[in-house]
């Protein structure tokens, strides 16, 4: 599965928040064809649910991740960084 990091998840509350999404709405992840290394990330607000998701529960909101993705992503954690370097949502996969 993944982890979500205290920092990522008040991001994605806040965000979820600001761009009108309510609480039927939860974070979608995944990867898909593109990027330097043929891959990348996805990141979206969803509130469809499908047989074929894995299903990731924060408390406050779960992730969903399609059953392809889900074998690119299975020990990858999700956090937010506001440093100097850069804002943005970090992808720690071990993959």
């Amino acid at each position: 599965m993944i982890t979500v990091t205290e920092k990522a998840k008040n991001k994605i509350m806040n965000l979820r928040l600001e761009e009108g999404y309510n609480d039927e709405y939860n974070l979608r992840v995944g990867v898909e064809g593109g990027g330097c290394s043929g891959l990348q990330y996805v990141l979206k607000f969803d509130n469809s649910l499908t047989d074929k998701d894995t299903i990731v529960d924060c408390v406050e909101f779960k992730v969903l991740i399609d059953k392809k993705s889900l074998l690119y992503l299975i020990g990858t954690e999700l956090d937010y960084s506001d440093g100097l370097n850069g804002k943005g949502f970090v992808w720690n996969n071990p993959n």
